[in-house]
């Protein structure tokens, strides 16, 4: 077994909360860290000499980008380990032409955006956050029949099989629901092993009573919910967007809100974050949070525990469990 070195790059003060002892212990078994206090920036002495003797570089949140410069000062670097979800702010070109092996914890990070989906979906087919915005005021105006709340039968439509989207699907199985799903790379025979049926995005949105965005925001995909697509979903519809605010045209969704057709569940907009002045924040038919469905405290272990596997692995010169490639860039968040 190889004992790679091994240097941390994220914000400042992250990794006292983000990585448990146990997780020092394991990388110390399997590798001699350089450095515990990690890398903030690629632009100091420190940083150089670290570089320097780097085989393994373990990244999080703020982790500066591997620019030329950069793997210039770190000739020995072999992995680059993320323990967050997407990798696109850290890598360039030079990442792949120098043959950098690149892993992500992004489906570790899948799970709490999953759970979060899953009590959105759950709560929308209830009724349960109109009639909470209701009780916070009797006469607001919101998308609310009595005659049509309730989960049983309800056509939950996902955007996106991705990380995230398979996951909903797994766990929204012991429910009384029909599930489709609206993916270009999603096969039928894929569709039916996963136990959903595949439609494309404009019948989905005809089809639906909760339509969830689980797509990456690349050119092809933004404003992929526009103005036609929300014009095709019934009134009462909720639209729950935890991927990116980009999926969807910000004019059309808010003047479908505005009218009070539809309701929403935002935890991402564009821009983001909201103005002070967004209606967003005060229209009753919206549930807006600030971009919490992702790891949140004790689940960032959860991405500490996948990168240091990746990590160990690496060591004992087996393959990784969850590559990032120059190709994947155009297809994930």
């Amino acid at each position: 077994m190889n004992r790679p070195t091994i240097a941390l790059a994220m914000m400042d003060g992250l990794a006292d909360f983000a990585f448990r002892p146990e997780h020092w212990a394991r990388l110390e078994a399997v590798g001699d860290i350089v450095d515990r206090l990690p890398l903030t920036g690629f632009d100091d002495d420190r940083a150089a000499e670290v570089l320097a003797r780097t085989e393994v570089l373990i990244g999080h949140w703020g982790c500066p980008t591997l620019t030329t410069e950069v793997l210039d000062k770190a000739p020995r670097l072999s992995l680059f380990a993320y323990a967050a979800g997407t990798v696109k702010w850290q890598v360039t070109d030079s990442v792949w032409d120098n043959n950098l092996l690149v892993t992500s914890a992004a489906a570790a990070n899948a799970r709490p955006v999953a759970e979060y989906t899953v009590a959105m979906i759950l709560l929308a087919g209830k009724g349960a956050l109109l009639y909470a915005a209701l009780e916070r005021d009797a006469a607001a105006k919101v998308p609310l029949d009595p005659t049509r709340v309730g989960n049983l039968g309800k056509r939950v439509g996902l955007v996106g099989a991705s990380f995230v989207g398979r996951l909903v699907i797994e766990l929204l199985a012991p429910y009384d629901l029909k599930v489709a799903v609206a993916d270009p790379y999603l096969g039928d025979d894929e569709a039916d092993r996963l136990g959903v049926e595949r439609m494309e995005l404009d019948e989905l949105c005809r089809w639906c009573d909760v339509l969830s965005l689980h797509a990456p925001d690349v050119a092809s995909t933004r404003h992929m919910i526009g103005a036609a697509q929300l014009a095709a979903l019934r009134d009462g519809v909720t639209v729950i967007n935890t991927a990116r605010g980009a999926l969807v045209d910000p004019e059309a969704l808010l003047a479908e809100l505005v009218a009070r057709r539809l309701a929403a569940v935002l935890d991402v907009t564009d821009p983001e974050p909201l103005p002070a002045d967004s209606p967003l924040r005060t229209l009753p038919n919206v549930t807006l949070t600030p971009h919490i469905a992702g790891a949140m405290g004790r689940e960032l272990w959860r991405l500490a525990d996948l990168a240091v596997e990746e990590v160990e692995r690496f060591a004992a010169g087996e393959a990784p469990r969850h590559p990032v490639r120059r190709g994947d860039l155009d297809r994930i968040a």
